[in-house]
């Protein structure tokens, strides 16, 4: 299995929501802190494009009692997300 840091989660979120779901305009005001929910960035639909990306891309499937705005209210708060639902033997590499 192959190992994934919490550094590199990070920057594959963030590239994500910058390509995906951010203008261009927004992409220089985004920080690992900047308040996604708040900024109207996750919405359902873009939560929903958001889910199937960590699912497909990051190989975490993030149960439905996760999805609340405790977890994705920044980049870093889905990153610690996703690295609490990595398997022991990757999370721990």
């Amino acid at each position: 299995m192959t190992t994934i840091d919490t550094d590199e989660i990070q920057a594959r979120v963030t590239a994500f929501i910058v390509d995906h779901l951010l203008g261009s305009e927004s992409a220089g005001e985004l920080d690992a802190d900047s308040p996604l929910l708040e900024w109207g960035v996750l919405n359902s639909m873009n939560t929903a494009r958001l889910l199937t990306f960590i699912r497909e891309e990051l190989h975490v499937s993030v149960p439905p009692t996760a999805i609340t705005g405790k977890h994705f209210r920044s980049i870093n708060t889905i990153t610690s997300l996703v690295r609490s639902l990595l398997p022991t033997e990757v999370a721990n590499a």
